[in-house]
């Protein structure tokens, strides 16, 4: 009899141990989540909507479903960086248990409002030189999240440009100087190195175009026709994403290769792109997420980089264009739009 309500005792204790892990694992019952989300742009077209279900389905997966347990504050930029410290201060008068934000203006702004809501950071280029965090492994205080480093990628995006136009001198370089302008002094010297010297290294000129709002899309690309380039790169910053599409149009249109940073950007017309996977990215955004729900604390977890970078082509950019691809670098690529 006693060895029997031993087992029984012992049966309990297990029940009890995987029912404790179970609820440790899941989110808190009874609890709406409420989530502020300052990205660049909504999802209206195809390409950004798959990057939201990227994010909102990788939530998913881990309990949180939008409209019951997990709410979104949304706050879209829309090309304009100088709205993210509204956004920012508006979220943290809202008293959202967490703030999501994309890229430098919205982190910075984030930031700088609230030390005590945590922020999940996605894509955000150089968060230790930006002053934001402590150190990629343990970045203290109030952030987290994912790091890009694009001036990384600047020799890499340059020599797939030469493959691509080995006759090339001369390239257009559109940039934000107010998306420079929300970073450190040395963030943007750091940059911009990259820029200076990996064209001399290939042979190239840059002339250098500021796009700092979409009502100055038509002042930039009128400097663009009279730097008189051979091609056309944009820089990495949420304005060019959000015009991603009149950008590549105007290229077309004026028969210039233009290269970018997102394959969003070749799906909307961009010739050639090299750079992360934003689905990939926002996906390790919800596992940031779940986590610091769950308890865990900004300040101890360590912020990832990318590892992964794709090469997008776009075929029918490249026939209008008149332009051929060479072999080698078709069959390197991750997608080949036809």
């Amino acid at each position: 009899m006693l060895r029997k309500a031993v087992l029984v005792f012992g049966l309990v204790l297990v029940f009890h141990s995987i029912c404790s892990s179970f609820a440790a694992d899941a989110p808190q019952t009874g609890k709406v989540w409420r989530i502020g989300y300052i990205a660049n742009s909504q999802p209206t077209t195809p390409d950004t909507q798959r990057i939201w279900d990227a994010f909102r389905q990788a939530l998913q997966e881990r309990g949180y479903i939008e409209g019951s347990n997990i709410v979104f504050e949304k706050r879209y930029l829309e090309g304009k960086p100088e709205r993210a410290p509204d956004f920012a201060s508006e979220l943290v008068r809202l008293r959202v248990d967490l703030i999501v934000a994309a890229a430098n203006p919205a982190t910075v702004a984030a930031k700088e409002a609230t030390s005590s809501i945590p922020i999940v950071m996605v894509s955000v280029a150089d968060p230790v030189g930006a002053g934001l965090v402590k150190s990629l492994a343990r970045p203290g205080a109030n952030l987290t999240g994912i790091a890009n480093f694009p001036q990384d990628l600047i020799p890499k995006r340059l020599e797939l440009l030469r493959s691509v136009l080995p006759q090339a001198s001369r390239v257009a370089f559109i940039r934000c100087l107010k998306c420079a302008a929300l970073d450190p002094p040395a963030t943007e010297s750091a940059r911009m190195n990259g820029w200076v010297s990996a064209p001399q290294n290939l042979g190239l000129t840059l002339a250098f175009v500021d796009l700092s709002s979409p009502q100055s899309l038509d002042d930039a690309t009128a400097a663009v026709l009279r730097a008189r380039p051979d091609a056309v790169f944009l820089a990495l910053n949420p304005v060019n994403f959000f015009l991603r599409t009149q950008l590549a149009d105007f290229a077309i249109r004026e028969r210039l290769p233009m290269f970018a940073f997102a394959p969003e950007q070749a799906t909307a017309g961009s010739l050639m792109t090299y750079g992360i996977n934003y689905r990939d990215m926002w996906r390790e955004a919800a596992v940031y997420v779940d986590k610091i729900l769950k308890g865990a604390k900004p300040a101890d977890l360590p912020i990832e980089q990318p590892t992964k970078f794709e090469l997008t082509f776009n075929l029918k950019t490249a026939k209008a264009l008149g332009l051929t691809i060479p072999k080698e670098l078709l069959l390197r690529a991750d997608e080949v739009i036809q």
